[in-house]
């Protein structure tokens, strides 16, 4: 008889317990090792993965898990944020870059839903991109931008973004330059018919209205879990937009306050 036949069958609640330890102390380990290991199906062990992730215990990959002591701790809130609503965010991301134009100058904030903005500009050409996130500078293709600018300032290593001036360095006599594009694109918090965009931080926000002021036009981003929500800070008001895109149409009463601002709310195609 295996000792698997003897021994007391695991309740869920401590199996979860046991396999976080276990992916702790091994650093990094698959779904078909921790099958054998716990002798439960590899489904099983998916899901208990998928709640243990949630929970903060460990950090989810493609195919495995990796204990938070060897995930890169610098990347690990960014790289969370970046799995919730993930095909709402793709989705989002596809429409808003719909709006771009090869040759245009556009300025994008940090955020998970702009990352993925930054992913669907791929087929653009000569754009002159300004951007505060340090992970979408080395995300965007290449063979999309024809000059890309990072805006200066403090770092904040969890969300691999910049706090700071939304200006530019001239190179000359001059410590700063101002700038203009055709286009802002914003990712924001929350949206509500009150207070308009808002956001959880305060320079966050002055530096995010900052950006929309130095557009022609501007689009902010947000999926449908940031409706009728307010942060901290007041970003906008709604009527400073000219474009919400989003994955689902608004509550009636958000739909009715971006109507009368005349925000056009902008849905993924199909």
């Amino acid at each position: 008889m295996s000792s698997s036949d003897t021994a007391p069958r695991r309740l869920p609640a401590g199996r979860k317990a046991e396999l976080a330890a276990y992916v702790t102390e091994a650093g990094e380990v698959t779904v078909a090792q921790l099958a054998e290991r716990f002798d439960v199906s590899a489904d099983t062990i998916r899901r208990d993965l998928d709640q243990l992730d949630a929970d903060g215990a460990l950090v989810r990959t493609h195919g495995g898990a990796v204990g938070l002591s060897t995930a890169p701790r610098p990347n690990t809130e960014l790289d969370v944020r970046m799995r919730m609503q993930t095909q709402a965010k793709e989705r989002i991301g596809a429409r808003a870059a719909a709006l771009v134009r090869d040759g245009q100058a556009i300025i994008v904030n940090a955020g998970t839903t702009t990352l993925a903005l930054v992913r669907a500009l791929g087929e653009r050409r000569d754009l002159t991109v300004a951007t505060n996130s340090l992970r979408g500078a080395t995300e965007l293709a290449p063979s999309a931008y024809r000059d890309l600018y990072v805006f200066g300032g403090s770092v904040r290593i969890t969300d691999q973004a910049t706090l700071g001036p939304v200006r530019l360095p001239a190179w000359t006599h001059q410590p700063e330059v101002d700038i203009r594009c055709d286009l802002a694109l914003i990712g924001v918090g929350a949206v509500s018919a009150d207070v308009g965009y808002s956001t959880s931080n305060l320079v966050e926000a002055s530096m995010m209205g900052d950006m929309m002021d130095r557009a022609d036009r501007v689009a902010v981003l947000a999926d449908s879990s940031k409706f009728s929500r307010r942060l901290f800070a007041q970003i906008a008001e709604l009527g400073r937009a000219d474009y919400l895109v989003t994955d689902a149409p608004p509550p009636a009463d958000l739909r009715a306050a971006l109507d009368e601002a005349g925000v056009e709310v902008l849905l993924p195609e199909g």
